[in-house]
């Protein structure tokens, strides 16, 4: 085990929820649940399943429905119905993640839902109004603030405790 790396992990984690955290690294050790942060990548493909409706929707504008039909799944949702291996540990790992990480992860996961909203609108704005350039600048941006947000989400499940700037995104939904 990398002293340096733990040492970065646990700095910020009060001597409250260390403990327990630490208990919690040996259960998900083997798994796909990141010992760093109890918390799993498999989350993320909820999310990866509206990028690629969106991606279709200037080639297939039908797909638009397809998009409304998807619902944002909290963490513990989203693996009650998944197929995940160790989806009841992750589960109930959840509970246990430092806030050091949770506070990060949840604030981005509501970034990345905002957005999602968000361009829902702009394409059916943009295909009611029939301007498909529109359409597919929409998708493309949207997709491509989507990928980083997920990128983010992925370095917090990972050990990183950053978050995407919010200015960002608020920059973003302003230019609805």
């Amino acid at each position: 085990m990398d002293l340096d790396l733990d040492a970065t992990i646990l700095d910020g984690i009060p001597p409250g929820e260390l403990e327990d955290f630490l208990a919690w690294r040996s259960r998900v050790k083997g798994t796909n649940i990141s010992e760093k942060t109890l918390l799993a990548t498999d989350y993320l493909n909820h999310f990866n399943e509206i990028v690629m409706l969106i991606e279709m929707v200037p080639d297939m504008p039908m797909m638009l429905d397809e998009c409304y039909l998807w619902e944002p799944r909290s963490y513990q949702e989203h693996f009650r119905q998944s197929g995940f291996s160790d989806k009841e540990l992750a589960i109930a790992a959840y509970e246990h993640v430092p806030a050091k990480f949770r506070g990060p992860f949840e604030d981005t996961i509501i970034q990345m839902q905002m957005v999602v909203s968000a361009t829902i609108q702009r394409m059916a704005a943009a295909i009611e109004a029939d301007n498909l350039d529109q359409l597919r600048f929409d998708c493309q941006i949207s997709v491509g603030v989507i990928h980083k947000i997920i990128q983010v989400a992925n370095g917090i499940i990972h050990g990183a405790a950053g978050m995407m700037d919010q200015e960002e995104i608020d920059l973003y939904l302003g230019s609805a």
